[in-house]
């Protein structure tokens, strides 16, 4: 293409090409659709690019003018190399939306074409997500989802080998909106038994349904107030570690591995967590880990669990529970230094029998935290090392177990 001036003003403040689809935003300022959706809904940015003024209102108006400038302008200089700019597809409208509700009533086959709509609809662009969000689509999705029946609906409707299932369905359509917060926090609250729905999924669904399950479920919980945290079922974390037990997909299991981390904390959660059997399954999901992220968000889960008894007794009852963990240490990060000894801290502190502080030394974990102290892994870390050390100092200072050139590291008991 030969070298020709554009005119500024078809410029994108944000993509800095020629617009192809310009849209106005409230404050004034005209952008191409694709990327102020994506500055604005993906990004989760609530400022104008330019301006930096707050938009509440974030309806995105067609520049219908500008548009038909800049494509004359692509005709008169397509002799340059410049292609002309086809006439975008007008996005959904809430009316549209809103009919298009109202026929699903009619029977479970305009429910099933209602879904596959919808579907189409929201793959097109953010504009639309939203456009579904502020026109009741997602109470309508979540209504769907808290009568679950995972009989498929009768019918030609078929989706390639497997027959369609209406909660799979609105479980799709909800995992790919991208729910924005404020969408996420009124489903919370509008539909109180939407994580009882979800769980359902999880007992009976397909793989895909409950990674999609899992998934929103993470999105969702992260938005939830602590009253709501506090209140989450048994049956609930039985799901999330079968998921882990299966691991239906990887990204699956990092949901799980993520919601766990944000809600163990939380009321009896460590406990149900553990309950529900997670611990033998945490293990072995790091003895066959060697991802850094993966490594410090089993530590991290451990390390909560670990703060309740059941926990506890959960990593000494396995094999492998205390040497994977000492293994763990000085091998992927600081930060998976710092939870690993943390659990061995609540272990020396609670569980110290002599059965246990023994197997520790014979494993070579008071050696390692000997190490610890010599090698830069960080102050915290350090000094909880230091306090399992000095716990069981009249057990372990003088064991041979120690090598010559570490018990010289070893701090003095208290």
């Amino acid at each position: 293409m030969e070298e020709i001036d554009v005119p500024p003003f078809f410029i994108c403040p944000v993509s800095l090409e020629i617009m192809t689809d310009p849209v106005t935003v409230p404050t004034g300022i005209t952008y191409d659709r694709e990327s102020i959706e994506k500055w604005l809904f993906s990004g989760k940015n609530t400022a104008c690019p330019v301006t930096k003024q707050v938009i509440a209102d974030c309806e995105l108006t067609p520049n219908h003018t500008l548009r038909r400038l800049i494509q004359s302008w692509c005709m008169l200089n397509a002799c340059h190399g410049i292609e002309r700019i086809p006439t975008p597809k007008p996005p959904i409208s809430k009316a549209q939306i809103t009919e298009l509700l109202n026929d699903a009533a009619k029977s479970p086959l305009h429910q099933i074409k209602c879904l596959r709509r919808l579907q189409s609809i929201a793959s097109e662009n953010a504009t639309n997500k939203r456009c579904m969000e502020s026109s009741g689509a997602v109470e309508f999705l979540a209504s769907i989802m808290s009568n679950y029946d995972p009989t498929p609906v009768d019918g030609l409707l078929y989706n390639e080998f497997e027959p369609i299932r209406p909660t799979d369905e609105a479980l799709n359509i909800l995992y790919n909106l991208h729910l924005s917060e404020a969408a996420l926090k009124n489903l919370m609250r509008k539909n109180g038994d939407i994580v009882v729905s979800l769980t359902r999924v999880m007992q009976r669904g397909t793989c895909k349904s409950r990674a999609y399950a899992v998934s929103l479920l993470k999105s969702m919980l992260e938005m939830a107030d602590p009253m709501q945290l506090i209140c989450l079922r048994h049956e609930l974390f039985v799901e999330l570690v079968r998921v882990l037990r299966d691991r239906i997909s990887q990204q699956a299991s990092k949901a799980t591995l993520q919601l766990l981390v944000s809600v163990s904390p939380w009321g009896r959660n460590k406990v149900r967590v553990a309950e529900a059997g997670a611990v033998p399954v945490l293990i072995e999901l790091l003895l066959c880990s060697s991802q850094k992220r993966a490594c410090e968000t089993i530590l991290t889960v451990l390390d909560e669990v670990c703060q309740c008894a059941e926990g506890r007794s959960d990593l000494l009852n396995h094999g492998a529970g205390l040497a994977i963990v000492s293994k763990k240490i000085l091998r992927v990060s600081h930060v998976a230094n710092q939870r690993a000894v943390r659990i061995l801290l609540s272990i020396s502190k609670f569980c110290a029998t002599s059965n246990v502080l023994q197997e520790m030394l014979q494993l070579g974990i008071v050696a390692k935290l000997c190490l610890v102290l010599q090698v830069e892994c960080g102050h915290k870390t350090k000094e909880k090392a230091k306090e399992v050390l000095k716990l069981h100092a009249r057990v372990w200072m003088n064991s041979p177990c120690i090598p010559s050139n570490l018990r010289s590291s070893y701090p003095a008991s208290s």
